[in-house]
């Protein structure tokens, strides 16, 4: 019951939308009805208010750490099974991107997916979010560095941990950060993906 209790917290904790919490709180439009639709940082960016992008860059990867590591601590306390934790990182994965508490509108998971990665292994999070970095530094197009950084994620999580269970938690995170990005990747193949452009 314990290990169910805590897959369940992270899915709750997942599902707090930093996005449509911070858009509450400066009285800015909702999100999900703003822009591209989506409650993420990005999105966030075209309301003008740099810092409730920030403000929900910070949140959104800060449950995804906060899951991760309260699992570990949990599953160390009452010396649950490993997959716990594991479990534990799809659930506040799958908490952001249908949110029990947002009619499960949420969105694309990239920044909970960062704060998972640190709170599974620091060094893992690094080499992913150094690769995000260089491609975008190199394309501009934030979704296809988010794209490449995801795909890299499970080679580099079994390279550094060598453990199956984290090979297939980090697989279906990465399934469905291509899943929920499939509308830029169409745009990606025919190049029509907006980029962001140095003023």
């Amino acid at each position: 019951m314990m290990a169910v209790a805590v897959v369940v917290l992270a899915y709750l904790l997942g599902s707090l939308s930093f996005a449509v919490l911070v858009s509450r709180a400066f009285g800015l439009p909702d999100p999900r009805s703003h822009g591209s639709g989506n409650p993420g940082a990005t999105n966030m960016l075209r309301t003008g208010r740099k810092s409730a992008a920030v403000l929900t860059l910070l949140g959104d990867m800060a449950k995804g750490w906060l899951a991760v590591s309260l699992a570990g601590y949990l599953s160390a306390r009452y010396q649950l099974p490993e997959w716990v934790i594991y479990a534990a990182a799809v659930a506040v994965f799958l908490g952001h991107l249908y949110p029990v508490f947002f009619g499960f509108k949420g969105g694309k998971g990239v920044a909970t997916a960062v704060g998972v990665l640190f709170a599974i292994s620091p060094w893992l999070g690094l080499v992913c979010l150094l690769t995000w970095i260089a491609v975008f530094a190199i394309t501009r197009i934030s979704s296809l560095a988010a794209l490449i950084a995801a795909a890299v994620a499970p080679l580099f999580g079994y390279y550094l941990l060598g453990d199956v269970v984290a090979l297939a938690a980090l697989s279906v995170l990465t399934v469905l950060i291509f899943w929920r990005h499939r509308a830029n990747i169409r745009r990606l193949l025919s190049g029509e993906e907006g980029r962001f452009v140095k003023k």
